[in-house]
């Protein structure tokens, strides 16, 4: 049987070895574009659950510990692959539900709750990625299942059949074995469960190496979250707890309309069996009161972040990754707010001048966690907030905002920074929100986008033997050509995206080009223009790419 003891220490020695092996797993990327890799994203979204785990005492149920790890997986959640992960231990919250203890059985029923989730979370789902690596790791744990086998010997199967299918990737995924690597999603899955196997056979945790120790601490030192509120502790008590719903329905909404009257920071969430949720008050007492008329509660945490923050305030040292955001309440007044997530000043303040509410630091090679957009959201005091995530790989996390808001919030698909902007200048504030939802969309698809930055690595990919340092020229999205010289790569780039329609064009230069240079290159442009077709250039001041080209 796992305890609850075990089963936090599993989970802590998995970050740990993801945290050690993060950049094997990193080098695993085919794709030759400077990234937040898979190895960084999974290792700090473990990160995350690592830091609650840690406060998790010993005699705690296997629910407790399951559901500590699943709601800071979500909220530490980075790229798509921190996404994933969260969602795959999501199963175990669901899975070891009300349970002291788990045996082989309920580990076999966590994970396929995990795997179900993942994959309705996907629009598309790929095969030969960290969704198959755990999808037949499920399968052979179920196949396996039988009353004599400990959950010591499950554990086994889970990893093996993992194996197996990380193994198996290559053949999937044509990409994979042209590069002749396995998945990185799947690869670092493997570096997790490797990491609890440990634990569940009887070895320990594994340690954080101290390289990564150092590393660790400086970026993100544990803290105690009431100190994030100096000078902005409005109400005393951080009051959380679970409602487990009855046979018949309960509505939310109206208990976060009560909670909402008697205190701030107002998280309600709910799902087919419990309502999570979260306050901050100076009357616990009568949100626990209010509800009982939901259901039956547990999970029941008080904590008096006043004393909490005299207490520690000595040692509190904040995070690098912290935004900033300081919470706003609902303006019942005020209809629409904006989030948008961009690097470099000259974007941000683009952003800004168009109306955006906040900006959340982050791009393509620093994908910000489900819990930044989350602050930047409740920092913006609207009743519906777009978000606008402008990287592929930020999309997932931004998603997962919309169930842990207390507002309303639109995430918008935008793939890139001149997509973002020309969905927020289609915003109209006389229209509704799903009228202006279609809107944006169809504004942002009509945008070509071209990106200029550097090979971070030697590859063979899509057909294009690169090399390590050589400019690559990408297309909405997608690897188009290499270059060695900056005017001709961008020249090259406008002429593929300039349509008959064209009428703007738009240069945003990055932090590494010089004034000089970008006039060069704005000059360069404009001579092989159209008449009709207007040419801008725009200090970005964005890290990673050296320019990037909107045509509208």
């Amino acid at each position: 049987m796992i305890t609850g003891e075990m089963l936090r220490d599993a989970f802590i020695s998995g970050a740990n070895n993801i945290t050690n092996h993060r950049q094997q797993v990193d080098a695993l990327n085919v794709f030759p574009v400077p990234d937040g890799d898979t190895g960084t994203n999974m290792s700090m979204s473990a990160s995350a659950a690592k830091r609650e785990l840690t406060r998790v005492p010993d005699g705690a149920p296997v629910s407790q510990v399951a559901d500590t790890c699943a709601g800071a997986l979500l909220r530490g959640a980075r790229g798509n692959s921190g996404v994933i992960l969260s969602l795959l231990f999501r199963g175990f919250s669901r899975g070891l539900k009300n349970q002291e203890q788990a045996d082989a059985e309920h580990l076999v029923q966590a994970l396929e709750k995990g795997v179900d989730s993942a994959y309705k979370a996907v629009m598309k789902p790929t095969e030969g990625t960290i969704l198959t690596v755990a999808r037949l790791a499920s399968v052979a744990a179920r196949e396996a299942l039988t009353p004599e086998i400990s959950t010591a010997q499950m554990w086994d199967v889970i990893l093996t059949a993992g194996r197996e299918a990380l193994a198996k990737t290559p053949e999937m995924l044509p990409v994979l074995k042209k590069a002749g690597v396995v998945d990185a999603g799947g690869q670092g899955l493997i570096v997790i469960f490797e990491g609890m196997a440990s634990v569940f056979s009887g070895g320990g945790i594994l340690p954080l190496a101290e390289e990564k120790k150092e590393e660790y601490d400086s970026i993100r030192p544990d803290r105690n979250a009431a100190g994030e509120y100096e000078g902005e502790i409005t109400f005393t008590y951080c009051t959380e707890f679970i409602i487990l719903k009855p046979e018949k329905d309960a509505d939310p909404q109206q208990l976060r309309g009560y909670l909402e009257t008697i205190g701030d920071c107002v998280v309600v969430v709910d799902d087919d069996e419990i309502i999570k949720t979260h306050v901050h008050t100076d009357n616990p007492g009568n949100a626990l009161q209010k509800a009982l008329e939901f259901g039956q509660l547990t999970n029941i945490k008080i904590e008096n972040m006043r004393e909490q923050f005299e207490k520690q305030k000595a040692s509190i040292v904040e995070p690098v990754s912290d935004q900033g955001f300081a919470y706003a309440a609902v303006d019942p007044s005020r209809e629409y707010g904006f989030v948008a997530v961009a690097a470099g000043d000259g974007v941000k303040q683009l952003f800004l001048d168009l109306g955006v509410d906040n900006v959340v630091s982050g791009g393509q090679t620093m994908n910000p966690s489900t819990d930044d957009i989350l602050s930047a959201v409740h920092a913006t005091p609207a009743k519906t907030v777009f978000v606008l995530p402008n990287n592929k790989n930020i999309i997932m996390a931004a998603e997962q905002s919309v169930k842990l808001a207390d507002r309303n919030v639109v995430v918008l698909q935008t793939r890139t920074i001149p997509q973002g902007l020309s969905a927020m200048l289609a915003f109209d504030h006389e229209a509704d929100t799903t009228e202006n939802q279609l809107a944006m969309q169809k504004a942002y698809e009509r945008v070509g986008t071209g990106q200029v930055t550097f090979a971070a690595r030697d590859s063979d990919f899509d057909g294009h033997k690169i090399k390590e340092g050589e400019l690559l020229a990408l297309e909405n999205g997608k690897l188009s050509f290499t270059e060695h010289d900056l005017t001709k790569a961008v020249l090259r780039l406008v002429k593929g995206l300039v349509r008959k329609d064209s009428s703007f064009v738009t240069i945003l230069y990055g932090a590494d080009i010089s004034e000089e240079l970008a006039q060069t290159v704005y000059e360069a442009v404009s001579a092989k223009m159209p008449e009709d077709v207007e040419v801008a250039l725009i200090n970005g001041g964005q890290p990673v790419y050296y320019f990037i080209i909107s045509v509208e």
